[in-house]
């Protein structure tokens, strides 16, 4: 049981760093008819994004580790882009609406949803 409230409070935290980018980065947008629509739509691309993170970036993690060792870790922010703009393009197959316009709104994106996560995490205690 408590460790479905984490996975939902995960998520919300997730869904509220992915509003955050949307107001703070042009370039990344959700758009719909309703405020429950957009709420919706952020709560899918959280999960989307959840899963795309759980999955795949260990695996790039593990395949470039020389490459996070000789940029002291910088790489993590292009992995970390390249990963919102997956989330972003899932999303939109999934006809969720949910965009990220390139590279540059998916890098700055990535590291507002990074500090707000963060932060969130920080405020909320995982306790």
């Amino acid at each position: 049981m408590i460790v479905d409230v984490r996975i939902l409070l995960k998520t919300g935290i997730i869904a509220v760093a992915l509003w955050a980018a949307t107001i703070l980065i042009d370039g990344i947008t959700v758009t719909g008819d309703t405020d429950l629509r957009r709420v919706a739509t952020l709560l899918g691309v959280a999960v989307i994004f959840g899963l795309v993170n759980a999955v795949i970036k260990p695996i790039v993690k593990t395949l470039g580790c020389a490459f996070y060792v000789l940029t002291l870790g910088l790489i993590g922010l292009v992995v970390n882009a390249l990963l919102l703009w997956l989330s972003s393009t899932i999303a939109e197959r999934l006809e969720l609406p949910f965009h990220v316009t390139g590279f540059w709104p998916a890098f700055w994106g990535a590291i507002v949803v990074g500090v707000v996560g963060w932060t969130l995490n920080l405020l909320l205690n995982d306790d």
